[in-house]
């Protein structure tokens, strides 16, 4: 009887004081989440309804993808203790690179693709040899890389754009995975939803994602039971889990009844699940976390932070050049004022995303939902006919509100 007052006292308290300590000690990622949600819910109804419609659901995704691709490098310069101010620069080189390699000297797009992203590796590599071995402040080596590769793409396309590209490199980012299934199912799906068509792939795919996230969940649940560690309680569980894998279905359905699942889509989720899984369950993941949280400490205990940091900018320019391709096949054509700005959209997601300015915190899934909700934001405001000022405001102000919530956090920590 003892053990069993006990186990219930453990519950009561578990889900009584114990949901509100856990609400706070976890309020970047549920306020994130949140915000998201409500701001998609105002722009739809102010929109009328157009923000949600599969057509701009499509649009958002495209339009943002590079963004993410960048995001998710700079969440590990930033959660190192660093700062990457050239990305978007380095992103325009590369577009611009691509298009005098394809158009101009009509080289073979893969080889073409292979060299803008070891161009990318080298950028960002010889940037992280002067922060990690010479010790100069990233913001410095950074922002002269920023009008370096501003005036090279100025240099390289002769002021002018370069264009069109051949239709198999658009596919990059303009092209979509075509529908496997026989096309009666999707006839049939498209007359049960009133559809003009159904991707019966993109459908089954979301279907299937959404499935395998909640299982993974219920695993890793069961298997901090198991070994004692304290996990979220269960109605937060069942609800988190719940509208993630509402909203991928929503989302999944839309896009299957436009034209289904781009490539660049593929190529964000692929890139997502890759850093998530290095940034959470690989040794260097927790070393770069380390590395962010107390540089002295992770020297003092073996860890090499010099080749971390360089590693670090290396992996940005390659992910930046792979942004430029994306970027460039999207507009199909290069042109020299290509991702002017970008990084400011990246360095903000990244923060919005629940990453600290003082390194050692964030999350990869923090980053892709504060890129989108950067992106919602544009596309929200751009339907509305917000002008290009007032949106520069208001993004500028959603920053700045992420920022002092994080010192909010610390100092409330503190």
């Amino acid at each position: 009887m003892a053990v069993a007052d006990s186990e219930q006292n453990e519950g009561t308290e578990h889900n009584g004081k114990g949901i509100g300590a856990y609400l706070a000690s976890h309020l970047r990622e549920y306020g994130l989440l949140l915000a998201l949600i409500v701001i998609m819910v105002f722009f739809q109804v102010v929109t009328e309804g157009t923000l949600l419609r599969a057509v701009n659901v499509t649009n958002l995704l495209l339009q943002n993808s590079y963004i993410v691709i960048m995001a998710l490098g700079m969440l590990v310069v930033i959660v190192s203790g660093n700062i990457d101010l050239s990305v978007g620069s380095v992103m325009g080189f590369i577009g611009a690179l691509a298009a005098v390699m394809i158009v101009n000297f009509d080289q073979n797009i893969y080889v073409t693709i292979i060299a803008c992203l070891a161009v990318g590796g080298l950028i960002g590599a010889a940037q992280g040899y002067w922060v990690a071995y010479w010790r100069i402040p990233s913001f410095i080596v950074t922002l002269a890389g920023m009008l370096v590769f501003r005036g090279l793409s100025l240099w390289l396309l002769e002021g002018q754009s370069v264009g069109p590209f051949p239709r198999e490199f658009q596919i990059i980012a303009n092209g979509f995975v075509p529908d496997i299934f026989p096309a009666g199912i999707g006839e049939m799906l498209a007359g049960m939803f009133d559809a003009r068509k159904v991707n019966v792939l993109a459908l089954v795919a979301g279907i299937v994602t959404a499935a395998l996230i909640v299982w993974m969940g219920m695993r890793q649940r069961a298997r901090n039971k198991a070994y004692g560690i304290e996990d979220e309680p269960a109605s937060f569980f069942a609800a988190r889990n719940f509208i993630v894998a509402a909203a991928l279905i929503f989302i999944t359905f839309k896009l299957s009844t436009f034209r289904g699942l781009p490539n660049v889509l593929i190529t964000m989720a692929v890139l997502t699940v890759i850093y998530a899984f290095l940034t959470s369950s690989t040794v260097i993941g927790r070393r770069v976390y380390a590395l962010g949280g107390n540089q002295k400490a992770a020297k003092l205990s073996g860890i090499n932070t010099e080749r971390l940091t360089f590693l670090a900018f290396t992996n940005m320019g390659v992910l930046a050049a792979a942004a430029g391709l994306v970027f460039a096949a999207r507009l199909n054509t290069a042109t020299p004022k290509a991702g002017f700005a970008l990084e400011l959209d990246v360095i903000a997601a990244v923060f919005i995303g629940g990453a600290s300015m003082s390194g050692g915190v964030g999350t990869i899934i923090g980053a892709v939902v504060g890129a989108f909700l950067m992106g919602v934001l544009n596309n929200g405001m751009s339907i509305m006919g917000i002008g290009i000022d007032y949106q520069q405001m208001i993004k500028g102000l959603v920053l700045l509100a992420a920022v002092i919530f994080d010192v909010y956090n610390k100092q409330k920590q503190g």
